[in-house]
């Protein structure tokens, strides 16, 4: 009898095992085609805001958003984070997220949240963008703390967003 219980959890452990594996190779694959892991947006349309995250093991994964990059970090406590880069608001020329000048608010519309982050190479057109749409400076653990009390309401956001939108198709 135990071995048996012993051949069932072995098999439980390979199946989750490959589970693991198919998801990480899925994610990998998709994030390749330049559209996010978490929600499909396309980078080609999300410069301004897409990041990359790198993480200690050397793989890379690429969001569409500040939202998205701490449902990341959520999903993924296991896997150390070595580097973030972030898109410029303006040139969407990747940055590193630590070294940017962020800003939170403003009325331009975020990325998959109602509270926008966005990201800038130098002060100047930081504070450019503040003077011309509002919003504050921020550093980068200011934004990511955000984006993680923003959370809530924002899947509640998106996911209304997504049934009107599947009504409309309907």
């Amino acid at each position: 009898m135990e071995r048996k219980s012993w051949m069932k959890r072995n098999a439980m452990y390979c199946v989750v095992g490959i589970f693991i594996s198919v998801l990480m190779f899925a994610g990998a694959a998709y994030a390749k085609d330049g559209s996010c892991i978490h929600c499909g947006m396309k980078e080609a349309n999300f410069g301004h805001s897409w990041m990359v995250i790198e993480h200690d093991d050397g793989s890379l994964e690429g969001v569409c958003s500040v939202h998205c990059a701490a449902v990341d970090m959520a999903l993924h406590t296991h896997m150390p984070v070595t580097k973030i880069t972030v898109g410029d608001y303006n040139t969407k020329k990747q940055i590193d997220a630590d070294t940017a000048f962020w800003v939170i608010g403003g009325d331009r519309m975020g990325v998959m949240t109602a509270n926008a982050k966005w990201a800038f190479e130098t002060k100047d057109t930081a504070d450019a963008f503040i003077k011309s749409h509002g919003g504050r400076p921020a550093t980068f653990p200011e934004v990511m703390k955000s984006a993680f009390q923003d959370m809530y309401e924002d899947t509640l956001m998106i996911q209304k967003k997504r049934a009107m939108m599947k009504m409309k198709k309907q």
